[in-house]
């Protein structure tokens, strides 16, 4: 009875540890909610909204900007007249990337 006791406590701890580490093993992700894809912008100042979960970095173009401590973000840019293209790249703790693109348009 109690090896079985045992067992059952052993598979119910290893299986809580797998659900937490879940996270950690996914890698970062991210998911623009505006704007979307080949926009077309009244003007050249957009403010980019998303969430990059599980990021402990974040660069838009390059530069870092600033997110939530759940993964939200808002950032205003100016991009000139034409087409542009955003490049999203949040990063976890152990270097992971993930990618998000954005082509706009400024008449």
């Amino acid at each position: 009875m109690t090896k079985y006791l045992i067992l059952i406590v052993t598979f119910i701890v290893a299986g809580y540890g797998f659900i937490k580490a879940l996270p950690l093993i996914e890698g970062p992700s991210i998911s623009i909610t505006f704007p979307q894809n080949d926009t077309p912008l009244p003007s050249g100042i957009v403010t980019i909204r998303g969430n990059a979960a599980r990021a402990a970095q974040l660069t838009l173009d390059g530069a870092q900007i600033l997110h939530e401590e759940n993964g939200d973000f808002v950032t205003t840019i100016t991009i000139p007249h034409g087409g542009s293209e955003l490049t999203l790249v949040a990063t976890d703790l152990f270097g992971r990337t993930a990618t998000a693109r954005r082509t706009l348009f400024v008449p």
